[in-house]
């Protein structure tokens, strides 16, 4: 099943569901087909807290109310919305290849000279350099960062450029929504409280992303906190686990090719990324976690950049598109202010 948050023409929203190749809003379909249900007309967590059953039912709803289909879907505006607003938002790394590829990059365009001792390195010994490889504990555990959840702009947003940066990227990630509370689970366990999934674009600072992460050895912050975005349509399990380590993902750039990748690969699984998140504490429902970038679906990998004004499309394979334009930057400097006092 897939479903968004939509505004309707009398100014109200509601969850839609694609269905009879068309969004039909919930809200009024459940009104007249199963009142009982009509509080999580407008709750898409609620529908997916509420599983097959409800989801069941749902169906049974608008097959009941067929004959209407068409002036049901006239009532959904154009607005693009957030499917739901996250209760928090855990980003991951999953796959060793993003970071020695993205490795390379930030060396490549942070630090030419380091980058060609390393590139010197690996061609004289034919072997990947320790400076590229992640760290030891990232092979033992699902590393994530608490990125900020008041910060998600929907699709067709334009994303703001801090006046803090000159090197901002866009990341292409699998976005995974807690449905069930949980806490400590085992991995099954674990992979049962995931309701949905959504494509995620984690933006990123990456002249910030540097020094953070290795002089301050604290962080991601101000390199990942002033933006993401989410796109507009979530997946129920059903039509996403199945192709889970398969998933195709492409990136264009102004209708350019950019980038292209696959999900196959990830060193830890979705069930222990879910388990780790919630080892000794509880998740909700809303929470929101992402895979970190699948490879290949970054600018630092290709050494490409975006501009202001570019227009950014994300596609990942039975999940989405997710399309944003970057703003204008904002201010001359491009650095963060050092703290004083």
């Amino acid at each position: 099943m897939r479903l968004k948050r939509v505004r309707l023409t009398d100014g109200t929203t509601s969850t839609a569901v694609w269905h009879a190749e068309q969004w039909l809003p919930l809200t009024p379909v459940l009104a007249v087909a199963d009142p009982a249900l009509v509080g999580v007309g407008d709750d898409l967590i609620a529908c997916l807290s509420g599983g097959a059953l409800v989801q069941t039912r749902l169906s049974a709803a608008l097959t009941a109310v067929a004959p209407r289909h068409t002036a049901l879907a006239a009532l959904v505006t154009n607005e693009s919305l957030l499917p739901f607003a996250p209760r928090s938002f855990r980003d991951f790394m999953l796959w060793e290849r993003h970071v020695v590829e993205a490795s390379r990059g930030l060396f490549r365009r942070f630090a030419p000279q380091i980058y060609a001792g390393l590139a010197a390195e690996e061609a004289r010994t034919g072997e990947l350099p320790p400076q590229l490889r992640p760290k030891p504990l990232w092979y033992k555990r699902p590393i994530y960062y608490m990125g900020n959840h008041l910060s998600f702009y929907p699709d067709g947003a334009t994303i703001p450029w801090p006046s803090y940066t000159q090197a901002l990227d866009y990341e292409l990630e699998l976005g995974v929504i807690i449905a069930h509370a949980v806490a400590s689970p085992s991995p099954e366990e674990a992979l049962a409280t995931i309701g949905g999934f959504v494509l995620v674009n984690d933006w990123s600072a990456r002249d910030v992303q540097v020094p953070e992460m290795t002089e301050a050895q604290f962080g991601p912050v101000k390199a990942k906190h002033f933006a993401s975005s989410m796109g507009a349509e979530v997946v129920t399990p059903d039509e996403v686990l199945p192709f889970v380590d398969e998933l195709a993902a492409h990136v264009w750039v102004n209708g350019e090719l950019w980038g292209t990748g696959s999900t196959t690969g990830m060193h830890h699984g979705l069930a222990a990324m879910v388990a780790y998140a919630a080892l000794g504490e509880q998740l909700v429902p809303g929470e929101l976690l992402a895979t970190g970038t699948i490879p290949g679906c970054c600018g630092v990998e290709l050494d490409r950049w975006v501009a202001p004004d570019d227009v950014v499309t994300l596609e990942l394979a039975h999940v989405g598109r997710l399309t944003n334009r970057v703003g204008a930057q904002d201010g001359p400097s491009g650095r963060v202010a050092d703290s004083q006092g």
